[in-house]
């Protein structure tokens, strides 16, 4: 189980790194639609859900 709790707080983390590098520029929403959705297919509502989860926290702790 704790496999696939990593894998997918990895998946978190690199969203969560491309929402930081075209932030700048983008609206969340922009960022969602051309460079999140074309590449991972996860809903508008997981993106979000995935942008409150303080991943590297939870993935420090799971690693020990």
């Amino acid at each position: 189980m704790a496999y696939n709790k990593i894998n997918k707080l990895q998946l978190i983390i690199d969203i969560q790194n491309i929402v930081l590098d075209f932030q700048e520029d983008h609206t969340n929403e922009w960022i969602y639609s051309k460079k999140i959705y074309p590449v991972y297919r996860i809903s508008r509502r997981t993106f979000y859900n995935y942008l409150s989860i303080n991943a590297k926290k939870e993935l420090r702790e799971l690693l020990g």
